[in-house]
């Protein structure tokens, strides 16, 4: 997270305030991986290159829905399979998004979400609370979609919210067509995020131990 100062100026009065540019930048390089992520809560675009496409549409579904700014550049070693390159997208996106927030002051913590997609219904329930977790619930039944394994969303998940220190709950409701429950389930994470990073006005700590 940076900081940027503005002055104002306006006959002898000079202003000065302080805006929090919550971005961050990170790069993890493996013998399995190597991905760079920069991250932006407060712009929205989406530029997904993992090599694998439907990880790119889950991973763009993500940032839009959660209206906020996300850059992935990452290779790895798909010809074993997708799990390392999913696994460690979802280590350095959760590193990013908890250097962006700081110290967690000023925003709402809390954030959820329905989505429906078709036939399919996913729920995500999250807070940033320093304290990760991850409860999963979520059936698919196909075991992959295009390169990416189903059960790979439940490790991207986990691998998000222990590097980032959410507590995140996910459930696919009911549904028949993998894609449809993990686009609903990825779009819900993106919802959620985006009402719990919204800025209060009052900028504390939505805490009672003042701290997260």
């Amino acid at each position: 997270m940076m900081i940027c100062g503005i002055a104002y100026f306006s006959d002898k009065t000079v202003r000065y305030e302080v805006k929090k540019m919550r971005n961050a930048e990170i790069r993890r390089k493996t013998k399995e991986t190597e991905i760079s992520v920069e991250l932006s809560l407060d712009e929205a675009y989406a530029e997904i290159d993992t090599g694998i496409g439907f990880f790119d549409h889950m991973l763009t579904a993500m940032a839009v829905h959660g209206g906020f700014g996300l850059r992935v550049k990452a290779k790895g070693d798909l010809h074993v399979d997708c799990h390392h390159t999913v696994e460690d997208t979802g280590i350095v996106i959760g590193k990013a998004l908890e250097r962006a927030l700081g110290d967690k002051s000023g925003i709402a913590r809390f954030g959820s979400f329905y989505v429906p997609m078709d036939e399919a219904l996913g729920f995500c329930s999250l807070d940033i609370s320093g304290r990760p977790f991850l409860v999963f619930d979520a059936v698919f039944p196909e075991q992959s979609i295009g390169g990416y394994d189903t059960c790979m969303t439940e490790e991207f998940m986990r691998a998000l919210a222990f590097n980032s220190g959410i507590t995140l709950h996910l459930r696919a409701l009911y549904g028949k067509n993998s894609h449809h429950i993990t686009e609903a389930l990825y779009k819900a994470l993106g919802h959620s995020l985006k009402q719990a990073v919204r800025p209060l006005e009052n900028g504390g700590v939505l805490s009672t131990k003042g701290v997260l």
